[in-house]
């Protein structure tokens, strides 16, 4: 058995924070790092290799004792997690609608129990949509980690005592993992991404270079090739891997591969002046805090603004991550983790962890502490978007999962009939019409479905059946013979598809062709913009807003496109916003919001814009009642 030297590597400084600099790449800049991922395994390999190699060395000395080894991992990992966990329970009381608080606290508690891989296994994928939103996402790979290093240092303890190769006892238990992880990639990929045992052949793959550092070729030339090799191998995997890759799977060699090559060789010269240069080398001894404090700062940055953020806001809030960490590093940890240990220091770090948990728990069973909020605001943030009043998976359908309107779709039993075609935010007029209905007494087909336009010949990106739902929609329209078609839809890319459906209206029925132009969009949602002026002004959000984008600049492109075409132009912008602001609410109640989220209305939203509307869009043939 053989470790590494003792004395201090500043290339392994550098590779680390090559490592951190890809995860806040991946993290804030995802379209331009769609690998960056891969730091994380980066980090796992960095430390099998320096973990293993003093526990190796110990064991040599016979002076291991696995006390003092969870002594230093406690001052290791507890000062900088507690003090961005704790950083985070309280933006989150200030910040978070209760639902939101509660699960974040029980991901507080998971992270405190070194448990957060375990917990989001439970909930949902790495690269799932919600998982954007949780402040402590990150914290999976710390849990991964720590549960490693509960069992192997016992592992190796026992190792030594029977005199087996530690080497050979990584090698065996690594290609065990990585067989374990080639087999469950495919069949269950967020399982084989969140358990310990399938990641756990990265941390092995260093823990084998570590205990096998005399079989290692120290040549210079020998180390620039693997040096180069291993640059490429994390290279090409930060270039061509993304989130549709099943990952980990073979894929994980790469950056495992090309770590340990880089380790393996420092006489390489990309080690001696690249990696170990001293600002790199500052980076990766700052690189756990600023781990811990990048995507906590990105999530909330996107839920105070109450939306995406802006590339000069993402490298603000990398700025502020690198100065947080510096801070931390220098003030917490530095102190805790290098001054003289006691037991008043451990008996603090632990207090301090198990109040953080509780803390955790308290918001789990506060229910997210929804007393912070008045009854109003909590109930008009919390909003939902009523798909089930636009008879949906009957009449807006889900073209993944139907392409056949429901015989209840086509009213035929009175005149004048009015189709409605267009998306989901067509289906949302429903409500409002259904009401002018009432007193109108005029008949509605409704030919919906959700992403779908109403252009015919566009080819719809996320939605490959809308082509083909169009051409029959149109072949209805034509069988039915309505009087009038009421096309709606977020149509502002495919305006020369739209003027030909117009067209071909004009030309195969005698229908009159009514545009309603777009919603105001709301870019944060209504609900969260009612929350975030809450926030700030503690007070209920006014009746006009002037933060919602109305599309009044399309509306006349659209005007002047179609109506030469015989179609009659209603602009929606026009009845929902003045020079004020668009509307928020009719009244003070939950119910009374317009818009359930950036674009959706809601029925009373729906209701109001129908009303304002229905004169023109009937015209003539609501009295004259005639038939086609």
């Amino acid at each position: 058995m053989s470790s590494p030297s003792a004395k201090y590597r500043p290339d392994v400084d550098g590779l680390r924070a090559i490592a951190v600099m890809l995860v806040l790449n991946f993290h804030a800049f995802p379209d331009v790092m769609p690998g960056g991922f891969i730091g994380v395994d980066v980090f796992f390999v960095i430390s099998g290799f320096l973990i293993t190699g003093i526990i190796a060395r110990e064991l040599e000395l016979g002076r291991f004792s696995l006390i003092e080894f969870y002594n230093r991992r406690i001052r290791r990992i507890f000062p900088a997690l507690i003090v961005v966990l704790s950083a985070t329970s309280i933006l989150g009381w200030f910040w978070m609608l209760p639902k939101s608080l509660a699960q974040l606290g029980s991901d507080t508690f998971a992270s405190a129990a070194f448990l957060a891989n375990i917990a989001l296994l439970l909930q949902s994928g790495y690269f799932d949509v919600e998982s954007a939103k949780k402040p402590l996402l990150h914290l999976w790979s710390l849990g991964i980690e720590e549960q490693f290093y509960l069992f192997w240092p016992l592992l190796l303890m026992l190792a030594a005592r029977l005199r087996m190769s530690i080497m050979a006892v990584a090698a065996v238990l690594g290609v065990g993992s990585l067989l374990l992880n080639l087999a469950l990639i495919g069949s269950d990929p967020v399982a084989t991404f969140y358990l310990p045992f399938t990641r756990a052949f990265e941390l092995l793959t260093g823990a084998a270079l570590a205990c096998g550092w005399n079989k290692v070729g120290h040549r210079v030339k020998a180390s620039e090739w693997r040096a180069w090799i291993g640059v490429a191998l994390i290279a090409v995997a930060a270039v061509i891997l993304d989130s549709h890759r099943a990952f980990p799977g073979w894929w994980a060699v790469l950056p495992v591969a090309g770590t340990a090559l880089l380790l393996s060789s420092p006489a390489a010269w990309v080690n001696r002046v690249v990696l170990a240069s001293p600002p790199l080398a500052w980076i990766g001894l700052i690189s756990y805090p600023l781990y811990l404090w990048h995507w906590p700062l990105l999530v909330f940055g996107g839920i105070i603004k109450f939306g995406p953020l802006t590339l000069p806001e993402r490298e603000l809030i990398l700025l502020a991550s690198v100065l947080l960490a510096w801070a931390t590093y220098r003030f917490v940890e530095m102190p805790i983790r290098f001054g003289v240990p006691s037991r008043r220091k451990m008996f603090g770090l632990g207090t301090s962890m198990a109040m953080i948990a509780v803390a955790g728990i308290a918001a789990i069973w506060g229910g997210g502490f929804d007393f912070r909020l008045p009854p109003e605001i909590r109930a008009m943030a919390n909003v939902t978007t009523e798909s089930f009043k636009w008879r949906f998976h009957e009449c807006l359908l889900d073209l993944s999962r139907e392409m056949t309107f429901a015989d209840t779709c086509i009213e035929r039993d009175r005149r004048p009939l009015v189709v409605i075609w267009g998306d989901s935010t067509a289906g949302a007029l429903l409500p409002g019409l259904r009401k002018a209905q009432e007193e109108r007494g005029f008949a509605i087909a409704q030919l919906t479905s959700s992403s779908c336009i109403p252009a015919l010949n566009a080819d719809i990106v996320g939605t490959p059946n809308c082509r083909a739902m169009n051409d029959k929609v149109f072949s209805l329209i034509r069988q039915i013979r309505p009087d009038i078609v009421l096309l709606h839809g977020t149509w502002e890319k495919h305006l020369d598809n739209v003027a030909e459906t117009v067209t071909a209206l004009k030309k195969e029925t005698n229908a009159r062709v009514v545009v309603l132009g777009g919603v105001p969009w709301w870019r944060r949602g209504l609900p969260s913009e009612v929350l975030r002026y809450f926030m700030l002004h503690r007070t209920l959000i006014p009746q006009r807003s002037p933060d919602a984008a109305p599309p009044t600049a399309y509306d006349a492109i659209m005007r002047a496109r179609l109506e030469p075409l015989g179609a009659e132009f209603i602009s929606a912008a026009h009845a929902l916003c003045n020079v004020q602001g668009c509307l928020t609410r009719i009244g003070d109640a939950a119910g009374d919001l317009t818009t359930s989220d950036q674009v959706h209305l809601t029925e009373k939203g729906s209701v109001f814009l129908a009303a304002s509307i229905i004169d023109r869009l009937l015209g003539s043939e609501a009295s004259e009642g005639k038939r086609r």
